[in-house]
């Protein structure tokens, strides 16, 4: 029985949009659970519901955090895959850098996906990334200082950015939160 029924219409969808946005077939990730594609399959079309175990495996080999896998109970259906309330948001990331992350959009299954995002006082990212995605951030309020391949730069409350595929760095060095909204594709977690 299927205790997480308002999200469940997504779940799958989130599933298969994270596995192909890693270029992983249904195979790869069926090997590592060491489950049938069939199930595998059946999960991604919102047929079978795995277990709290099974979300775990599975959030680890799609690399993002279990509670992005998770339902929100509080989303009425008429809601799902429309609107994201402000206490509903879905957070991602472990925010031990002193970034904490929500998604915006109601599920992955889009080309792009908003990300909410809080630099804490102080924080900084502990290693350049580069990811195989375009993104756009919008500073909300605070400064970000950021690193974008070569080039340095401070940017606060309505300037915005953009990162593609190179590698990047942020820090927030100070005495105030930053806030920024992100637009990244494809969807990465």
């Amino acid at each position: 029985m299927n205790t997480q029924a308002p999200h469940s219409a997504t779940l799958g969808a989130d599933i298969r949009a994270l596995r192909k946005a890693r270029g992983l077939t249904l195979t790869e990730i069926a090997a590592q659970l060491n489950r049938s594609v069939g199930w595998l399959s059946q999960v991604e079309r919102d047929r079978s519901d795995p277990s709290i175990s099974d979300l775990r495996q599975i959030a680890e080999c799609l690399g993002v955090p279990m509670s992005m896998l998770f339902a929100h109970s509080s989303v009425p259906v008429a809601e799902q895959g429309y609107v994201v309330r402000a206490g509903s948001r879905r957070p991602m990331g472990s925010g031990e850098e002193g970034l904490i992350e929500e998604l915006l959009s109601p599920d992955l299954t889009d080309d792009f996906e908003m990300v909410h995002s809080t630099f804490e006082p102080r924080s900084r990212m502990q290693k350049p990334a580069n990811r195989p995605t375009q993104e756009v951030g919008y500073m909300i309020s605070g400064r970000l200082d950021l690193t974008i391949g070569p080039s340095q730069f401070t940017v606060g409350p309505g300037d915005s950015f953009r990162i593609r595929h190179e590698p990047y760095q942020w820090a927030n060095p100070y005495d105030e939160p930053a806030v920024a909204i992100w637009v990244i594709a494809p969807p990465v977690y």
